[in-house]
This record gives C-alpha cells, structure tokens and sequence, in this order.
C-alpha cells in the first residue's frame, strides 16, 4: 500500500454480512456448546497439566493426591452449599474429583507415556462423562440460557424492549428466571403478554407464570416456565395443618411447592367455580381443618338435604337441611352477633377473642344460590352478618357456582367477603364475579384452569394469581378425620346461648302461640304468688334499658315459658315493655 498507494477493492453481494473466518466460528461453536463439550475440556487440561507438572515438580504427585481427597470428601459432605441439592449429584461431584486428581497424580509421577494411563483415560473419563451428559437438569439449563440469550430479541417482539435477564433457575418442574424491566414497565405490562410470551418461548398453553419478585420491586418480575405440571394428578390430603381458627388454614399446595395457607379469623369467604370444578372437595378441606380446632363452633347450611355436608355432621354444632331450618339458623346467628357486640361493649372490649371457653362461630353454606331462591328473606340475616359479624368472630363462609347479585341477594354480601377461592369457570366474565371486578384484565384467568381441584386464591396476603390445587380427601379420610375431631368438638358459650333463647322466646312471645300458654307452668313446688312478687320487683327497678330475661328466670326460679306468659299479661295491660330484644321494665308503678 505505501509503495502503489490505496487500491479500492469493490464486492458485490446481497446485501448480506462478509462470512466469518474459520477461528471465530470454531470458537462460537465451542462456545455455545460448552457444556456437551466439558469433559473434553476437563480431559485436555488434566492431560496438559500432569504432562507440565511430571517435567517441572514429578515429586508433587502425593500432594495433588491428598488435595483430591480432601477436596472429595468436602464436596460429598457440604456439596449443598454450592448448589449440589441431590445426594446422587454430590455422590458423582465427589467420584469426579477423586478419580481426575489420582489420575492426574499418577500422570505427575509417572509420565503420560505410561502405557495403563492411556487406557484409564480414555475408558474411564467415557465412564465419567456418560451420567453429565444424560443428566435432565444439565441439558434443561442448557435450553435455558438458549432460550434467554434470545429474550432481547423475544422482548422486542412483544412490546417489552429493554428488559433483561437477571438470573435463572432450573428445578424439577421447569425454569425461573429473574428479569428487570425498563423504564415505564410494570408486572401488569407483562401479565398481559402471557400469551405472546408463550408463544416465543415455544411452551404450550398455560406453562409461563408471571409472579413479583420477593423484594416486591415494581420494576422487576419473576417469570415461571412449567415444563410438566406439577397438578397433573390428584393430592392426598396430609392431615389438619391448623388446631386454631387464629392460624392460616392450608387449602393446598401451590406450584412451586409452598403452602396456600390463608387466615379465616374475621374474615368472610366466597368459594366459586362450575359443576365438576373441585368445588365441594375445597369445602371438604376447610371442614376437615375447621373441625380440628377447638375454638370454633360450625354451623352450616347444605339445602341439597345434607347430601355434601351430612358426612361432617358428627363434627357440626347445627346442620340445616331445609330453608325453614337455614331461616332460623340466621336468624339465631343475628342474635348471636348482636349478643356479643353487647357483651363487648359492656366491657370496653373491640373484638372477640376465640377460646376453647368462648368460641368463634363459622358458618358454612354450601349452594349458596338455593338459599337466596329458596329463603330469600333470609337475605337480610346473612347481609347482617357480613356486615357486622367480623370484630365477634361471627364468619361466613359462601359457596356457590356463579356469584351473580341475584344469586347473592344483598349486594353487602359478596362485597364483604375478603377471601375468595375461584375454581375453574366456564366463562371469562365469571372470573370478576367471583374474585372481583377487574381481576381477569389483572391476569387471574380461572377460565384456564384444566383440572378438579385446582384453584386461584385471591386475599389481603394473596394478591398476585398463583395456581394451587386443593388437597383430595377420600370417602376414608373424611371418616377419620371426623372421628379425630369429633371429640374435641367445643359448645356454644353462654352469651350465644342465652341470646339464642331469648330470641326464640321473643318469636314465641310476638306470635303468641298456645304451645307457651301450655308450657306456662312452674317447674318448682314454689307457691305463684312469691315468685310474681320477685318478678314485679326486678322489673319496677329495672334500669332504663331494661333488665334481661335470664335475670328475671334466676330470681324467680321460674321457667322460661313462664316468665314470658307473665310479661305478655303484663305487656297487655300496659304494665311493662320490651326496651329491646330480650330485656323488659316496668312503665306503671301499680302492682299487678
């Protein structure tokens, strides 16, 4: 060039790259294959370095020995800490080290010339080397990081240009892998392209997750690639995982093996989803794990004559079957929760503290939608009860195939139910009836669930869409669960009790029915006219709230029927009145 100056070369092609020369693409082709290629390059170094080392140091043999055994014994004891989880991988890790540094030791000592090292070599690293290629979780991270050094590419494609990988895992379901996203991002963003990055990837339907990180940054996601299903079949139910209504109940395990566990305690709950879903084996879970603890009393509803319930009977304080039984079932829970707000703000209390002594009442409704056809004034009781049941420990507990308003009833009910459990559904618009209004567009697609069982659990600790499958409890673990439980079944405390009472006799007293004009008898030998006296007494000095009618039963000795015909004769003659719902004073001071 500096003899005859530039000489302009032209090339005419299509438009295409100027092909590589042969070192760079021997090297890529090593480079990508790497790991199939690594025991040539573990074979090559041991070769290398024994021939350098029996010219330089031949008398280093017994020390590269006792380093080899060393660092075996290490690897097979603490091999977990470096990522070596499975005892078979530790186990060839440790036979690995051993073997390539006694062969390397023997090379050192006695030269590469040495005829049975040839030999060793070649059968024994083919021997070695077989178990690192056939190794699944090997040749699935090699997919893998083919798969990620295309994400920029891929993330270009579907409208995410400027993420990148973080880090990736390979378990025994699939792969994870960390991503950042770019500026402007978010998780919602990626929820959406599920679909798009399915596609890209290659999976099949329903294999990628899209779940926060654990440090909860908004520029950050954690991407799940499901290789087989981890649902695929059934999961027997391992036992009660709560003996309290205070701990988190676990309804099933989650596809990354961790708990779907959720707290009950004040709290109301919607389980949805179609016929065939898994549904009732759900509710079977919650009643297997609500019978174990010994502060909860279970009231439940089952409208389809017991036919999903019955079986849990021996373990249920009160079963109703028919819609006059559900409509006094409510009924007395309103009593119940109204008792218990008295009791508390009598004592300057806020909430109901369960305990074996004063339980939390939990009531179980199965096919909620029967009720609302076939009780519908009962609506009214069960809106009470979302609306003021949570600080007295008073839950319900709804199950049902399609939660529409007309289904629900009142509005108040669905609205206040925190937990919702949504099985598969048929239809798309079905998802925000269940776990709430815009959950579908946030990625919680219960219309894709494949399987019985398998559910999305949406609550305060939840808040992201993670698949889990409810555990399955046979015919033979519903009946020893039932005989394990039913023994430490607890009863209603006092409070409830009395103004469960109180609220049937008011019933009775307001409809005057003739069944308590026959029942108005005394239980004692005691004369009337005693008694009378003690009844006018308590209630001339009633406060201006009045005074209950338990009071009035305990002073008088008398039976309840008995004290109420007394006060409606009282009542008649404008004598006395009813301040509220079981507590009565005197409005004349003429003795009767």
């Amino acid at each position: 060039m500096r003899r005859y100056g530039l000489q302009p070369m032209i090339v005419i092609n299509h438009d295409e790259r100027l092909p590589d020369v042969a070192a760079a693409l021997v090297g890529r082709v090593l480079w990508r294959y790497r790991s199939e290629l690594a025991p040539l390059y573990v074979g090559a170094m041991l070769v290398l370095g024994g021939t350098a080392l029996h010219i330089t140091h031949p008398r280093w043999w017994i020390y590269l020995l006792i380093a080899a055994t060393l660092v075996a014994w290490l690897v097979a004891l603490f091999g977990e800490r470096v990522g070596l989880t499975v005892r078979a991988e530790r186990l060839y890790a440790a036979t690995l080290v051993m073997s390539a540094g006694a062969w390397l030791s023997a090379v050192t000592a006695l030269g590469i010339t040495y005829r049975p090292l040839a030999y060793l070599f070649f059968g024994g690293g083919l021997l070695l080397a077989a178990p690192w290629w056939a190794h699944r979780r090997r040749r699935a991270k090699v997919r893998v990081d083919r798969q990620l050094a295309a994400w920029p590419d891929i993330a270009q494609s579907i409208g995410l240009a400027g993420s990148h990988v973080q880090s990736a895992v390979v378990d025994v379901w699939g792969w994870r892998a960390r991503f950042a996203l770019a500026r402007g991002q978010t998780i919602q963003d990626v929820i959406g392209k599920v679909p798009a990055i399915e596609s890209a990837l290659g999976t099949f339907r329903g294999a990628v997750r899209v779940h926060p990180t654990r440090d909860d940054r908004a520029n950050r996601f954690e991407l799940r690639v499901l290789d087989t299903d981890p649902h695929a079949d059934a999961i027997p139910w391992p036992g009660p995982s709560v003996s309290s209504i205070t701990e988190p109940i676990d309804l099933g395990p989650f596809e990354d093996a961790t708990s779907a566990r959720v707290l009950l305690l004040r709290r109301h709950g919607l389980f949805g989803g179609v016929a065939g879903s898994g549904k009732s084996g759900g509710i079977n879970v919650l009643m297997g794990n609500l019978a174990a603890c010994s502060d909860v009393v279970i009231w439940a509803i089952d409208l389809k004559r017991g036919m999903e319930l019955q079986p849990w009977a021996s373990c249920i304080d009160r079963l109703a079957t028919t819609p006059e039984q559900a409509r006094a079932l409510l009924r007395d829970a309103v009593a119940v929760l109204e008792a218990r707000a008295e009791w508390l703000a009598a004592r300057g209390r806020r909430v109901w503290e369960p305990s074996e002594e004063l339980p939390a009442l939990v009531i179980v409704i199965d096919e909620y939608a029967e009720l609302a056809d076939d009780a519908p004034e009962a609506a009214t009781d069960t809106d009470s009860i979302a609306r003021r049941g949570r600080a007295v420990a008073v839950t319900l507990l709804a199950a049902t195939q399609r939660p529409t308003q007309k289904a629900m009833g009142r509005g108040a009910v669905r609205s206040q139910m925190d937990v919702r459990v949504s099985f598969r559904v048929r239809e798309r618009k079905d998802v925000d009836l269940i776990l709430g209004q815009g959950m579908l567009t946030a990625g919680w697609h219960a219309h894709t669930l494949n399987a019985p069982g398998k559910f999305l659990l949406s609550a305060p600790e939840h808040d992201t869409p993670r698949r889990a499958r409810a555990y399955l409890l046979t015919d033979e673990a519903v009946a020893t669960a039932v005989q394990q439980s039913c023994a430490i079944r607890p009863t209603l405390d006092e409070i409830s009790r009395t103004a469960i009472e109180e609220a049937r006799a008011d019933i009775r007293l307001q409809a005057g029915s003739p069944a308590d004009d026959a029942l108005a008898t005394p239980h004692s030998d005691v004369a009337e006219d005693r008694p009378q006296e003690v009844l006018w007494a308590m209630l001339n000095g009633a406060p201006e709230d009045g005074i209950p009618v338990s009071h009035l039963i305990n002073a008088t000795g008398m039976s309840r029927p008995w004290i109420y015909q007394r006060l409606r004769d009282l009542a008649d003659d404008q004598r006395v009145t009813q301040v509220s719902r079981g507590r009565w004073r005197a409005v004349s001071d003429d003795s009767p």
